[in-house]
């Protein structure tokens, strides 16, 4: 299996899309406050994703997964703050947050499959 062909990766490759595509309109102090963050957050995100799917072994594999699940909780705690700061609306706010814990859900099944299938043949 490809790294592109995996459904969390893509989804975190597209939610990071996404955010940058809301953040690049905002001012120059929102965008240097919690714009900043929130990019490389979710870009993080699909970036632990790829580290760990070079790894040879499954256990670093696995490890850069779980650095990719923090990426994940610190964007949701930034799009919170871009939400309480009326930087973006409540149903793009609801939408992302949505979006984010699909990516959870499949990031946790696909660490359950570490292992118990070779991901780089």
């Amino acid at each position: 299996m490809k790294l592109e062909e995996l459904q969390v990766y893509q989804l975190s490759m597209n939610i990071a899309e996404r955010i940058r595509e809301i953040v690049i309109h905002w001012d120059f102090f929102a965008k240097d406050v919690v714009g900043k963050q929130l990019i490389k957050a979710a870009d993080s995100v699909a970036a632990n994703l790829s580290e760990g799917f070079g790894r040879y072994f499954y256990k670093e594999n696995k490890q850069f997964c779980y650095y990719s699940i923090g990426s994940l909780f610190e964007t949701k705690t930034w799009i919170r703050k871009a939400n309480n700061r009326k930087l973006i609306d409540e149903k793009t706010y609801l939408e992302i947050l949505t979006e984010l814990d699909t990516i959870g859900v499949k990031l946790n099944n696909y660490i359950k499959t570490i292992g118990k299938i070779s991901n780089n043949e």
